[in-house]
């Protein structure tokens, strides 16, 4: 007897079968039991209420094969194929059933004629199904709770087991593998043989060390070692400053470009590594020195002399990572959740993207989960969050060290449109407009200062005047226009505050939103 769990017939499947062969023109009580986890040692078959030793003959199950259609029963195969006999009573339960549960289902006599039969005469499970049914009807009310405690405990643990999540392990073969150079790369060419090492011009391995993943992890960290802190420090320093002190941060060999300040990178790795790799530390220097609080107003002698800023004469000019600019977002407008660890979350997202992938569509969460850090966001490779891709995110695809940065008109839209900052735009707006005081300026200043980090100067502040102005006449005139713009995103509103002027706010912090975010960091 053959079971088939199938997705795509010839790599994403589960197939096992019985060692024991069972006799036709017979009936036979057949149980299944799948506990979900996509793995052979998932499946249980039992054969009359007797669990039966099974052959695994593929476990490469890597999806849900989750569908749309009824439950059809022996009509899988084509019409040759099919199955070819007689089915009876089939019965679907919602949870695995336990050994013991599966040989009382396929106990067949009920229980008067269980009881006519002498207790020495019944079969183990025809007690079992006895005593079951006594337990959870006819004991005494203490027994009968304390049964009732026992499975309770029992569904309590499968949860939390259920629930645990699953880590991916490595350990070393007893007997490592053969490994050989591939002549230009073709696997039927072999070339030389090749061990494990490491470059003993930067630091060889310590004495009694083996060539395997606990000790490279170790020599990576070693003090010995420079290279590890230096390239760690220069991807921070590529974050802030926008380039790193060695310009590709994705080589740091021979090929790659010499660090612009050699001693300063040395000493800051080697301060890393003395402050025990200390990355607050580390970041807590880089954006407190002088070099990081210049002004970063560019002069034509400075332009010419060093467009690439590489002298580092004024503040970094760049536009922050995508997951910087939704998170800045959520935070001024104080709904970004800083709970730290936790699943992956599902914010806000298109409709209809994941549907002609995977035959699902995708599903956003509710709650505190859709203003979660975009560190917990859930990424999917072959339909990646659109919004993070308009503004650069790897898609994920390689591992990228050195971000790209556009500038493109998705981004403005994006960021007037996106329904995660048309609702931040709202957040601000409430903030504002509850703690901002009664006169028009003082309001918009504090939405300007929250954001950009400085006051607006009078030509900025007499613009953004008007433009509320203008948008508190809009709403007012078209109150479906005000009510719809508010009511974009999840998180609630404060109903003392007119639909008319909490738009008029919401699309003035959304500007001033877009002011900071698709153009500089403060």
């Amino acid at each position: 007897m053959q079971l088939q769990l199938t997705k795509r017939w010839l790599d994403d499947a589960l197939r096992v079968e019985t060692d024991a062969s069972f006799p036709a023109q017979q009936w036979h009580h057949v149980a299944v039991v799948y506990d979900g986890s996509r793995l052979a040692s998932g499946v249980k078959i039992y054969i009359n209420g007797q669990s039966q030793r099974l052959r695994v003959l593929l476990d490469q199950l890597n999806q849900s094969f989750q569908t749309n259609q009824p439950l059809r029963i022996g009509a899988g195969g084509g019409p040759l194929d099919r199955f070819q006999g007689h089915v009876s009573d089939v019965r679907v339960y919602d949870r695995d059933l336990t050994g013991d549960e599966i040989g009382i289902v396929a106990t067949e006599e009920n229980l008067g004629q269980l009881a006519a039969i002498a207790a020495s005469g019944r079969t183990a499970f025809q007690a079992k199904k006895l005593r079951a049914c006594f337990l959870a009807e006819h004991a005494d009310l203490p027994l009968r709770e304390a049964h009732a405690n026992v499975q309770r405990l029992r569904d309590e643990r499968t949860k939390l087991l259920d629930a645990m999540p699953t880590v991916m392990v490595m350990e070393e073969m007893p007997v490592p593998r053969e490994t050989f150079v591939l002549i230009r790369g073709a696997y039927d060419r072999i070339g030389e043989r090749v061990s494990p090492g490491v470059p003993e011009g930067i630091a060889p391995f310590s004495s009694g060390a083996q060539p395997n993943r606990l000790d490279f992890a170790k020599w990576l960290v070693s003090p010995e070692n420079p290279l590890t802190a230096r390239v760690a420090v220069n991807h921070q320093w590529q974050m802030i400053f926008g380039t790193g002190l060695v310009k590709t941060a994705e080589d740091f060999g021979s090929q790659g470009e010499p660090p612009s300040h050699p001693e300063l990178l040395d000493w800051l790795a080697c301060e890393f590594m003395q402050t025990g790799w200390d990355m607050k530390a580390l970041l807590k220097t880089l954006v407190m020195s002088a070099t990081y609080r210049q002004s970063s107003r560019v002069t034509p002698e400075l332009l010419e002399r060093d467009p690439e800023n590489r002298l580092l004469a004024h503040s970094p000019r760049v536009r922050l990572p995508a997951e910087m600019i939704r998170d800045q977002a959520l935070a001024v407008s104080g709904l970004l959740v800083d709970q730290v660890g936790g699943p992956s979350v599902r914010p806000y997202q298109p409709k209809g993207l994941w549907t002609d992938l995977s035959g699902t569509d995708y599903e956003p969460d509710h709650g505190e989960n859709l203003w979660r850090r975009s560190l917990y966001t859930f990424w999917k490779r072959t339909s990646p969050q659109p919004t993070m891709m308009s503004f650069d995110a790897s898609a994920r695809e390689m591992c990228r060290v050195r971000p790209g940065r556009t500038s493109t008109p998705l981004q403005a839209l994006a960021l007037m449109n996106d329904v995660t900052f048309v609702e931040a735009a709202r957040g601000l707006a409430q903030r504002v407009i509850l703690d901002g005081g009664e006169s028009a300026s003082d309001r918009v200043s504090l939405a300007f200062r929250k954001v950009l980090a400085r006051p607006p100067r009078p030509e900025e502040l007499t613009l953004l005047i008007d433009n509320l102005n203008a948008n508190l006449v809009r709403y007012r005139g078209d109150p479906d226009a005000a009510l719809a713009l508010i009511s974009q995103g999840e998180s609630p509103r404060d109903e003392q505050i007119t639909d008319s002027e909490l738009a008029a706010y919401t699309a003035l912090a959304g500007l001033i939103l877009n002011l900071d975010e698709a153009i500089t960091t403060p």
